[in-house]
């Protein structure tokens, strides 16, 4: 059946992308073929695609299919995360938004309205992703907090745990007050903020003498429990042992002493706060003093703010700054550029909190998990992040696993008593009861007796686990599927949560399973816009993905957003390569009408032309096959696409179909048309994984398949050689054929024209493909001409082409001095390099090469001119 005039994408993509699942070709079950596993970074439950989502999809699509495609029973597990910060600040908003406050709810109540929104906004990009054309097996979607993931999650704790490797203790952590949980350290992004430095006056018990503190934070002055000089700071010896009165709090604390204090920063003495600073924490327990907690979990002072009780910490800056000024207690306040941590979720800045958290020791783990990728056993790449995961593992601190949070899986500890050690660890109620009688030596206690810890588990906490808990992997460890389908192959994913995420899946996978999850890591760029911004929602520069599959379609996009990707490296977004991607597909759809136009005829045999073409181009396509195979075992799927586009535009449309291609209204040979259909089809598998649409629609138009026939399952060819002679020499047939071209363009003669060639060759390996496609009856081989020509070097081979009479050789004659005028001149520069003794001994070798061989190539290039001008 005839193709249409013009190839429209969005119906090509449902029609397709339906086939594709009414077939199931996307589901995997474990069978006699080697198994090919990806889990996708799951987004966030309620999140939307965005340019980052692209991108990582694409490749994970890309490689997917191109296992299925070679002999892999490939699996692609989709799913989302629960995403407990974000997802509970936009359920806290909406029930804000309708008047109902979080505190006024149960935690079940609160819980039945974030299923509601999780139901109604979630999975959103999942369908999304659909659009894009991923071909995940969307029957083994996981949701990190749906009951059977949830209790791998449970069960791994109860183990750590036991294990000795949890621990419940107070510290000193980061609280944002806006989502009102503490947050890791890894999820705390430090920005430089424009502040103020403020001189406090600390009036000296029993004197009329101050000492000035410097402080950024004067808000937190409710909880100085002393000032702190360094002992070696001559101009405070005469204060050590004495008292100062903080100010408008008129607490009377001690000057203490310690070698922490910096004597050349701010005015050497700090005022010392153990519950808003780590440092002053530090400092208060070695020198044992008193913890003041001044602020509420909502970044309002509480009552030891004094007048100031209720008021946000930031009002309260302006106004105390004020009320000191007033007060005579203000020294001065000068503009300070300051490093503040502000939360990764909220953007809220963060407050150091003292707090009782549960926390895993990292250190063990992460010594095994350092090694698998230092030895190699787990690749990444590009290579250059070895360093980045060496360094954070090795200065690793323990994981702060506890949110202040009701969505997610809440902590499996159950108190019976208000003692510190009053608890036990269980997996549910019933069993956690059996363990607290042990523990009590109380048979009369029943779970009534019994309170579950409040808090969630950090979200890390059970996407650590996905590559094992999505093939039921902790429940059932010794199953069918997580026997076959783990370790998986390869993670496509962010360099940012490198620490959060992969790092701790290679720790969960070798503590839980004694094994690697993975073996390639492939670490995306990020994607920013021409000005190097990264692109987000929030500078508006990040375009919608859905409207570029509108305008572009997917194919486009896809090929359009890898081909800008190169591996590792940030992408600079440009609209432009989605212009590419859809003139690559309309390019081909053209390439397949204009074939399948020609008349096809059993009587007329291939000629020499077509037989030298089918030749090379079976070569091109080997050669083309062992390129990007070693492309994609460095992850370089950018080149990868290049060289396929390259093979597709330039070697098949432009040379192969040119060379073949019948005289206008005559019929084609059906063997050389057989022969182009079955090229056409290996072009249609090698593109397939990147332009998944388009090659299944031609491919199913280039003959009738059935349901095991799909390009889908279709099995890409295997090149393992190719005759580099062969290709080398059809390289060099281009070239002459182009240089023919160019002096046609460049002297304005018509392609019908016939043109004589001469040339000091003996023979031309492919002369028929000359002929044709430089349209000359004949070509004098070992001869010169007297004539006045057009001549040209190929390597050594000199092509000279007599003038056509319609050509003004005067004006050819003028521009022949002239650029024989530049030769000379820049072969002088050339000689004048290679004379100075200083460039020839201390050049490198390659650099030395190149300048010898501008100079014999502008020597000869001068001497054919200067042959030229005598015919003239």
């Amino acid at each position: 059946m005839q193709i249409s005039e013009k190839y429209n994408p969005k119906e090509t993509e449902s029609k397709w992308y339906k086939y594709w699942l009414e077939n199931n070709y996307f589901h995997s079950t474990p069978d006699e073929r080697p198994a090919y596993t990806i889990v996708i970074p799951p987004p966030n439950v309620t999140g939307i695609l965005h340019m980052g989502h692209m991108l990582n999809n694409t490749i994970q699509d890309v490689l997917v299919r191109r296992a299925r495609m070679q002999g892999f029973n490939a699996c692609w597990v989709p799913g989302t995360d629960h995403a407990s910060i974000a997802t509970e600040a936009k359920v806290v908003a909406k029930l804000e938004s309708e008047g109902i406050k979080k505190e006024n709810l149960t935690r079940e109540e609160f819980l039945k309205h974030a299923w509601k929104w999780t139901d109604q906004y979630g999975g959103t990009i999942l369908e999304q992703l659909k659009k894009l054309g991923c071909s995940c097996d969307w029957e083994r979607t996981k949701f990190t907090l749906e009951e059977n993931l949830s209790k791998q999650v449970i069960k791994s704790f109860v183990e750590l745990f036991n294990k000795g490797l949890i621990y419940r203790g107070f510290r000193m952590v980061n609280w944002d007050p806006k989502a009102k949980t503490n947050i890791s350290d890894e999820e705390v992004i430090h920005k430089e903020l424009n502040g103020k430095l403020y001189f406090l006056k600390y009036k000296i018990e029993g004197s009329e003498e101050f000492m000035t503190v410097a402080t950024t934070r004067p808000e937190t002055i409710f909880g100085d429990v002393a000032v702190c000089i360094n002992p070696n700071d001559e101009k405070y010896f005469h204060l050590k042992g004495k008292n100062v009165i903080v100010p408008i709090v008129n607490r009377i604390v001690p000057i203490i002493e310690d070698e922490y204090v910096d004597i050349e920063f701010g005015t050497g003495a700090l005022k010392i706060t153990p519950a808003h600073d780590i440092n002053d924490y530090e400092i208060g327990k070695k020198h044992q003093l008193q913890i003041i907690d001044a602020l509420d979990d909502d970044g309002k002072l509480n009552e030891h703010g004094l007048h100031y009780n209720g008021q946000d910490r930031f009002v309260v800056r302006k106004q105390i700054a004020k009320e000191l000024e007033e007060k005579g207690l203000l020294l001065k306040a000068e503009d300070y550029v300051n490093k503040v941590g502000t939360s990764e979720r909220t953007g809220e800045i963060i407050e150091p909190k003292l707090s009782v958290q549960w926390f895993l020791k990292m250190e063990d783990l992460a010594k095994p998990a350092l090694e698998v990728v230092m030895n190699g056993d787990i690749k990444l790449f590009p290579e250059k992040f070895k360093n980045t995961y060496k360094h954070w593992m090795e200065n690793i601190r323990d994981w702060n696993i506890s949110r202040q949070l009701w969505w997610g899986q809440q902590i499996p500890a159950y108190f019976f008593g208000d003692g510190e050690d009053d608890f036990v660890v269980a997996e549910n109620i019933k069993e956690a009861l059996i363990l607290a009688k042990e523990k009590t030596d109380n048979q009369q206690l029943t779970t009534d007796n019994l309170k579950q810890e409040e808090d969630a588990l950090d979200t890390w906490f059970s996407s650590w686990l996905w590559p094992m808990s999505v093939f039921d992997g902790l429940n059932n460890p010794n199953n069918e599927e997580i026997n076959y389908y783990y370790p998986t192959a390869d993670l496509v994913t962010g360099p940012d949560i490198i620490f959060f995420w992969v790092a701790r899946m290679v720790m969960a996978g070798l503590e839980f399973r004694n094994e690697i999850p993975f073996k390639n890591v492939y670490f995306t760029g990020i994607v920013r816009d021409k000005q190097r911004r990264k692109m987000s929602k929030q500078l508006g520069n990040s375009p919608d993905p859905i409207e570029l599959i509108e305008k572009y379609g997917a194919d486009g996009v896809r090929v359009g957003i890898l081909l800008s990707a190169p591996a590792g490296n940030d992408l600079l977004f440009d609209e432009d390569l989605m212009l590419q991607g859809r003139n690559f597909a309309t390019k081909i759809w053209n390439a397949f009408r204009l074939v399948q136009n020609w008349e096809k005829s059993e009587t007329i045999k291939s000629n020499s032309a077509d037989q030298q073409a089918i030749e090379w181009f079976e070569n091109q396509i080997n050669k083309t096959i062992i390129e990007v195979a070693n492309q994609f075992e460095k992850f370089r799927i950018s080149d990868a696409l290049h060289l396929i586009y390259k093979l597709i535009w330039d070697d098949f449309c432009s040379w192969y179909l040119e060379i073949i291609k019948p005289n206008y209204g005559e019929p084609i040979s059906k063997e050389v048309y057989q022969k182009t259909i079955y090229f056409f089809e290996e072009l249609m598998k090698l593109v397939h994984p990147f332009m998944p649409f388009l090659s299944e629609e031609l491919w199913q138009q280039m003959g009738n398949r059935n349901i095991d026939e799909a390009l889908i399952i279709a099995q890409q060819k295997k090149a393992t050689s190719f005759k580099e002679e062969l290709v080398k020499d059809f390289d060099f047939t281009k070239e002459i054929i182009s240089g023919i071209r160019n002096y046609r363009q460049s002297k304005g003669i018509s392609p019908r024209e016939t043109v004589e060639i001469f040339t000091n060759a003996d023979s031309f390996k492919n002369e028929e493909i000359i002929k044709k496609l430089a349209n000359s009856e004949q070509v004098n081989f070992n001869k010169k001409t007297d004539l006045p020509s057009f001549t040209f070097l190929v390597g050594g081979t000199e092509i000279s082409i007599p003038f056509s009479e319609n050509l003004d050789l005067a004006e050819e004659k003028a521009k022949t001095e002239e650029e024989l005028k530049y030769l000379q001149g820049f072969l002088i520069s050339v000689e004048k390099k290679l004379s100075n003794e200083k460039f020839v001994a201390g050049a490198p070798k390659q650099v030395l090469e190149n300048e010898q061989n501008k100079q014999k190539d502008a020597q000869e290039k001068i001497k054919l001119l200067q042959e030229k001008l005598k015919t003239l």
